[in-house]
């Protein structure tokens, strides 16, 4: 299912919303409005008119020509795929692959393992991401399938949770990870190793649900040319409906609500000027520059 051709929601820098679809481009605002759909990505995802049950017979070769406007291929960078205007929280599962608890010489939680990250920390394809010139700790790279949530759930049974997800899309959990370190020696929560400015990108692109089985796609991170994480959401150890069923059983889940399914082994340290590619195909590839100033 993985290896399908799938539709790609993108949203330029100047806010713009564009359908990548068959190695062609289309103008996805001019759709919306014919479809008397909002003209945003978080709030047409919550319709429900962009699931492929809806979306899949509508797309240009499935539908009629005319719904559709050709576009130029759009040159990147890529904005976040949702304004962090309409992100509500963003929730990101703790040491969800055995093997990335082990790289830190621990176990996997005996029930699911939750943080928070902040929506104004959401930055988009392309980047550049420069860290607090005070701060000399290391900074790692986490790559991530991440969740867009499309209607409102509360206590969910597994059974139904999937009905719940959107969108699925890529992440790159940025970690001030000698800040998280010496605030767990002091029993602190994660909240400054996990939130500095910039330490959420997101991207480039946002592919509907129905289109991809997300228990099956493979999650890599490189930066340079070195290849340092790759595993696929095959390994998670909390899957989708079991997460979102224990999220939903202490928050309500809203429209817009991001959800970032941990990352695999093989975290490690960026430096300045180190370009890192977060990869799920067929979803792409997010890339964000890291700036270590002096």
């Amino acid at each position: 299912m993985a290896s399908a051709p799938v539709p790609r929601l993108h949203r330029l820098p100047s806010g713009a919303l564009r359908l990548e679809w068959g190695g062609a481009w289309y103008d996805l605002d001019a759709w919306l409005a014919r479809e008397g759909l909002p003209r945003s990505l978080g709030a047409a995802l919550a319709t429900g008119a962009l699931h492929a049950d809806q979306l899949r017979e509508r797309l240009p070769g499935c539908g009629p020509v005319e719904e559709w406007e050709p576009v130029p291929a759009p040159e990147r960078p890529f904005a976040p795929p949702l304004d962090a205007r309409e992100v509500g929280k963003v929730l990101c599962l703790g040491k969800n692959f055995r093997a990335h608890a082990a790289e830190f010489g621990e176990e996997v939680p005996t029930e699911p393992m939750f943080f928070a990250k902040l929506p104004e920390t959401l930055v988009g394809d392309g980047a550049t991401v420069e860290v607090r010139s005070w701060y000399r700790g290391r900074v790692d790279h986490e790559a991530e399938l991440a969740l867009v949530i499309g209607q409102e759930a509360r206590d969910l049974e597994p059974g139904e949770a999937l009905d719940c997800v959107a969108a699925l899309t890529v992440a790159n959990d940025l970690t001030a990870r000698s800040l998280q370190g010496a605030d767990r020696k002091q029993g602190y929560p994660w909240l400054r190793g996990k939130n500095m400015d910039g330490f959420l990108p997101l991207g480039p692109a946002l592919v509907p649900s129905g289109f991809l089985d997300p228990h099956d796609l493979n999650v890599t991170c490189t930066v340079g040319n070195e290849v340092r994480q790759d595993a696929s959401t095959r390994d998670l150890v909390v899957r989708i409906p079991e997460a979102l069923a224990w999220l939903s059983r202490h928050l309500t889940l809203r429209p817009g609500d991001l959800v970032l399914m941990g990352t695999p082994e093989g975290v490690g340290p960026l430096e300045d000027g180190d370009v890192v590619r977060c990869s799920i195909s067929p979803i792409g590839s997010l890339l964000t520059t890291i700036r270590r100033p002096d």
